[in-house]
């Protein structure tokens, strides 16, 4: 991969990262605590479910904030593109896709 392509994924990167952060900044207080007042059973299911929804998009976007961070480390040891498998490189259209990808499509199937 030559430097246009890294510079390119390294931009695309960034944005992505600083807008998983910003998201994250402003849904800091979205976590539902549950309201010991509602007497309801179902609204105490509400809560819950709502509570382990807010949790799941966290952990979510935490995972996704580390693949991005693996992959500016990659850009930077100037690893990034390569398989981690096979070692080949990924296809471009692949990355354009999804650019925190580690392996290619050959190696995904196995």
């Amino acid at each position: 991969m030559d430097q246009i392509h890294y510079q390119h994924f390294k931009n695309t990167l960034e944005t992505m990262k600083a807008e998983l952060l910003s998201r994250a900044d402003t849904h800091l207080d979205d976590t539902v605590e549950l309201d010991q007042s509602r007497v309801g059973r179902l609204s105490r299911m509400d809560a819950l479910q709502g509570q382990q929804m807010a949790m799941e998009a966290k952990r979510r976007n935490t995972a996704k904030l580390l693949a991005i961070e693996s992959a500016l480390k990659r850009i930077a040891t100037e690893t990034y593109g390569n398989c981690f498998i096979c070692d080949q490189s990924i296809p471009l259209k692949r990355l354009e896709l999804d650019p925190t990808y580690t392996r290619c499509i050959e190696c995904v199937d196995q």
